[in-house]
């Protein structure tokens, strides 16, 4: 798939928001061609493109405070960069005084060629991405339509990179297991604990879960169901060769409640199939928050005493390093930190 977005352990190049060094062609040093054709290349080694952002936003707002807030810094540190810049270039960008700050004539024409350097970084930037997108679709594995955790994520990859073709899968995690291993899939999503050797995964989301009830259960009033009073209804479990992983996690999180569930006898391949049999009284179904949008007819309670979160992960073969299983990675982990997903359990546990 080639070279893309950053890795799983970084952020992706947003815009112009890098921090590395610049370096541009030899100009007329000291001269007027110098001053039109670019910065001179000793004194461009030593700048960053962040003093550059920093200086740009100072004098569109020449005002310390406000620039500092636009770029999410303590005002000092906004000052003590741009003091650095003028070092560097040897020349004083800004006349300062305790109620004022203004252009010098040389922060004048500095600023032309600095939003100059900042627009083709963020060209260069969405020309990388341009790249990613035009290179092999991402194919994805999903568990059910009804969850909407990948769809967010997919989502957000969809934004960043509007021309990558992405292809979903819905598979169970033991068929996605066997998919990322062979190559035909790039990522997936689920529980990762039963995941095999070669898949990489990293956990992105605690969800809360819960009971889905038909209406007019007598746990249809409740805030939340408790645990232990699941002993006495029977639950739904999928197929286990379709989801080992959360039949065991339902099963183990009874038990710790000091019983063994009682098991309905049907089995279903889908969370709307599992709806309708709650829907009609048959059983409750076990389900975590993040699909109850998908599911009219029935009312999800959540489960208490102890709360119990679902752990979601994204899956992907441990050697695959491509940008789109990067990219992928990168959006779950900010928007994971963005809807706060992994604070949930902490809040639900207190």
């Amino acid at each position: 798939m080639g070279d893309g977005p950053p890795g799983p352990t970084s952020a992706p190049v947003r815009g112009s928001r890098l921090t590395d060094k610049i370096s541009y062609p030899q100009a007329g040093r000291g001269s007027g061609e110098g001053a039109r054709n670019g910065l001179d290349a000793d004194l461009a080694a030593g700048m960053e493109l962040r003093q550059l952002r920093y200086f740009v936003t100072l004098a569109e707002e020449l005002h310390f405070g406000r620039a500092a807030e636009r770029e999410h810094i303590v005002q000092s540190a906004l000052s003590q960069q741009v003091q650095r810049l003028e070092r560097e270039l040897g020349v004083r960008l800004l006349e300062r005084s305790t109620h004022h700050v203004a252009l010098t004539a040389a922060g004048v024409v500095f600023l032309v060629e600095a939003r100059q350097i900042l627009a083709h970084v963020d060209r260069a930037a969405q020309a990388a991405r341009s790249a990613v997108a035009a290179s092999a679709p991402l194919r994805v594995g999903i568990i059910d339509s009804s969850y909407d955790s990948m769809p967010q994520i997919l989502h957000e990859v969809q934004a960043r990179y509007p021309g990558l073709v992405i292809h979903q899968v819905e598979a169970s995690v033991p068929e996605q297991y066997q998919l990322l291993i062979d190559g035909r899939l790039d990522v997936g999503v689920g529980r990762a604990t039963l995941a095999p050797p070669q898949i990489a995964s990293l956990l992105f989301r605690q969800d809360p879960l819960g009971v889905l009830v038909p209406d007019g259960h007598r746990f249809a009033e409740l805030e939340g169901v408790s645990v232990a009073v699941l002993a006495e209804e029977p639950l739904l479990l999928a197929e286990d060769a379709r989801a080992p992983e959360f039949n065991q996690f339902t099963v183990e999180m009874c038990r710790a409640a000091g019983f063994t569930p009682t098991v309905y006898e049907g089995t279903v391949e889908s969370i709307r199939a599992a709806a309708d049999l709650v829907a009609q009284g048959r059983c409750l179904y076990c389900v975590p928050s993040s699909c109850i949008a998908a599911l009219p007819g029935t009312i999800w309670r959540p489960l208490t005493e102890p709360a119990s979160c679902y752990p979601w992960s994204v899956l992907w073969r441990a050697a695959d390093d491509s940008g789109h299983v990067r990219a992928v990675v990168s959006c779950a982990q900010a928007m994971s930190k963005r809807l706060g997903w992994l604070t949930v359990a902490v809040q639900a546990a207190q």
